[in-house]
């Protein structure tokens, strides 16, 4: 259950890098490094982890997607920028949302799941 949990932040991790204003190259890098639909996941999910706006249920769509990544992997890449991009109590929202709610104490980044 805590790696699904930590997956899940991962998850959504990578939506900040890959929705977000941060150079491509860290999208090709982190896409190299771990599995899952990167691309699904910039179209389908970025809405839903921006800072930006209020905090909404992600779409089926986007829980599919959700699904197909390397959570553990993406949460190990979490830096700074990224989470200068998205919101992670919104991750964590998201992550709950698409039937994988992550673990009290998890850390992905600098972020700890309360």
């Amino acid at each position: 259950m805590a790696n699904s949990n930590v997956q899940f932040i991962m998850i959504f991790a990578i939506f900040a890098v890959t929705g977000a204003l941060i150079p491509g190259n860290k999208i090709v890098a982190l896409g190299q490094e771990c599995d899952g639909d990167f691309q699904g996941l910039i179209t389908q999910c970025t809405k839903y982890v921006q800072r930006q706006g209020s905090q909404t249920d992600p779409s089926p769509e986007c829980c599919n997607v959700i699904k197909t990544l390397d959570v553990p992997c993406v949460c190990q890449h979490v830096t700074d920028d990224i989470q200068a991009v998205i919101d992670m109590a919104k991750v964590a929202h998201v992550a709950q949302y698409c039937g994988i709610p992550l673990a009290h104490g998890t850390t992905c980044g600098s972020f700890t799941i309360p």
